[in-house]
C-alpha cells in the first residue's frame, strides 16, 4: 500500500480528501453517500475525519487514533447501512479523486486494492434508517 510519503505527504493527502469529498458532493454517484453523511455529522466533518484516519492508516501521524483511541474502520461504520452500491460509489469517487490528483504507479495500485478490500468489509445488512425511522449518530 502507498505510504503517506509515497502519496506526497500530508498536504497531498489533504488535497486528495478534499477532491474526494468534492466529487461526493457533486457527482450522482455521491448522492447516497451524501444522504448517509447527512444522517451523521455531515460531509464537512467527514472531510476532517477521513484525513485524520487516512494519515494514520498510511503510516503518518495517527490523528484519528489520538482523538478516538482506535482505528477500527468496521466499528466506525457499524451503525451505518452500507450496501454494495454504496461501497462501489465510494470506490468510484476515491478512484476518480486519485486520478484527478495525478496519483499513479504500483504504490497507488496497492492503495486502490486496499481501499477495495476495506469497502467490501463495510457492506452490511443494517436496516436503512428510512425503513426504521431511526436517526443515527
Amino acid at each position: 500500500m502507498a505510504a503517506l510519503d509515497d502519496l506526497g505527504g500530508e498536504a497531498r493527502l489533504r488535497t486528495l480528501v478534499e477532491q474526494f469529498y468534492d466529487l461526493v458532493e457533486n457527482l450522482p454517484e455521491g448522492s447516497n453517500l451524501r444522504r448517509l453523511h447527512g444522517r451523521g455529522h455531515g460531509v464537512d466533518h467527514a472531510r476532517v475525519e477521513q484525513f485524520n484516519f487516512l494519515s494514520g492508516f498510511m503510516g503518518g501521524r495517527p490523528y484519528y487514533r489520538e482523538k478516538y483511541g482506535h482505528m477500527d474502520v468496521k466499528l466506525m461504520h457499524e451503525h451505518v447501512p452500507i450496501r454494495q452500491d454504496d461501497a462501489d460509489n465510494w470506490l468510484f469517487c476515491m478512484n476518480r479523486a486519485l486520478d484527478d490528483e495525478g496519483h499513479n504507479g504500483p504504490h497507488i495500485d496497492k492503495l486502490r486494492a486496499v481501499f477495495q478490500r476495506v469497502a467490501q468489509i463495510l457492506v452490511n445488512d443494517v436496516p436503512d434508517w428510512e425503513e426504521t425511522g431511526t436517526r443515527r449518530p
